[in-house]
């Protein structure tokens, strides 16, 4: 049960890092296309909301899986 305890925070951290990296990509190529087209600024706004919310969503779905395993872990 001790690897668990120490599997816990080091999956969510992994699942936060592969967020952040996806977000900043994800933003940064949204940002490049308003910048090559204007007139579709807001298609692709609404793209790149859209898949920010998924993935925030899946690291979230990480926190709540910790959060359940949690409670497995012996007090």
């Amino acid at each position: 049960m001790d690897l668990l305890g120490l599997a816990l925070p080091l999956g969510v951290g992994i699942a936060a890092l592969g967020s952040a990296l996806g977000l900043g990509r994800a933003i940064g190529s949204a940002m490049e296309a308003m910048g090559r087209q204007p007139e579709a600024i807001g298609q692709i706004q609404t793209a790149m909301v859209i898949g920010c919310a998924f993935i925030e969503a899946l690291t979230l779905y990480a926190l709540l899986v910790a959060m359940v395993l949690q409670g497995k872990l012996g007090g």
